[in-house]
């Protein structure tokens, strides 16, 4: 996703200043980046840190570190943010992370296995759910290190089919979720699994005649996560979207501001970074 989120500067052009320059006003003076309430959050760091990373942007590593260093090995976090310290330490220089305990942050989230053979973030449930299959398999990548049998989130994931063809993340629900259903495509891709048929489909039928992609079929506004995650779905399955381009982008300026941040959603009123990282992942797609 770095990679694709990279190349957004062609179409932000000149207004990439302003961007970064919202991104690093988030930046807490603790070493991480602020949630809504202005508080430092691992969950928010990620979206900072990979923001300024693919605007090549300066970054303070090493109070970053400071700042993640206090959580250890991750004792007592859930899995969203045992997932979030992973990818907050792969994003910082090797230098900065040689004693990391990376064996131990893996062990945690091993633990959140799911008896269907996929990742659930409550321990020791029966099965799991897309959601935290994709967190254990984006944290096993991101400190380079094999998942124990991958293959057995299969499993847990071609249950989670829902009956109009998209992926959601309880069994037997009528209706798929754009996320869910990304994430479900981004995985099988990575299992090596032969893509469903029907699911590039479904995601295109959840664009916007206006631009941007809802979340799902029954939701009124399109917003920038779902947006980011059917088009590097999409990206992944090598679908066209030639058709979709130009609106899509309409709908991703709409959400700027000239403070350089962007709104999540046409009813959105707070400016985050999270946001505003999924509008550098799909402008970048856009760009290709």
């Amino acid at each position: 996703m770095l990679q694709v989120a990279r190349l957004a500067p062609k179409l932000l052009g000149e207004s990439t200043p302003l961007v970064i320059d919202f991104v690093r006003s988030q930046f807490h003076p603790d070493g991480g980046f602020r949630d809504r309430a202005g508080e430092s959050d691992l969950y928010y760091t990620v979206f900072g840190l990979e923001a300024l990373l693919a605007l090549r942007a300066d970054i303070s590593f090493d109070v970053v570190a400071r700042f993640l260093g206090q959580y250890g090995d991750g004792e007592g976090l859930d899995l969203v943010h045992l997932a979030c310290l992973a990818r907050c330490w792969a994003d910082l220089p090797e230098s900065l992370r040689v004693d990391v305990p990376q064996g131990r942050i893996l062990d945690r989230i091993e633990s959140h296995r799911s008896g269907d053979g996929g990742y659930h973030a409550v321990r020791g449930s029966s099965s799991g759910t897309i959601y935290a299959c994709f967190l254990a398999t984006g944290a096993y990548q991101d400190l380079d290190r094999p998942m124990p049998d991958a293959g057995a989130m299969l499993g847990c994931i071609q249950p989670l089919r829902a009956s109009d063809g998209g992926y959601a993340n309880q069994v037997d629900l009528p209706i798929g979720t754009t996320p869910t259903t990304a994430a479900a495509a981004i995985l099988l891709r990575w299992l090596d699994q032969p893509m469903e048929a029907g699911i590039s489909e479904w995601l295109l039928a959840c664009c916007h005649k206006d631009g941007g992609f809802f979340a799902s079929p029954m939701t009124p506004l399109p917003d920038l996560l779902s947006t980011a995650t059917a088009l590097h779905a999409l990206s992944c399955m090598q679908a066209d979207i030639g058709a979709i381009k130009e609106p899509t982008l309409n709908f991703i300026d709409s959400l700027w501001t000239n403070k350089g941040g962007f709104y999540g959603n046409w009813s959105d009123d707070a400016l985050d970074c999270e946001y505003t990282y999924y509008a550098l992942l799909a402008l970048g797609h856009l760009s290709l």
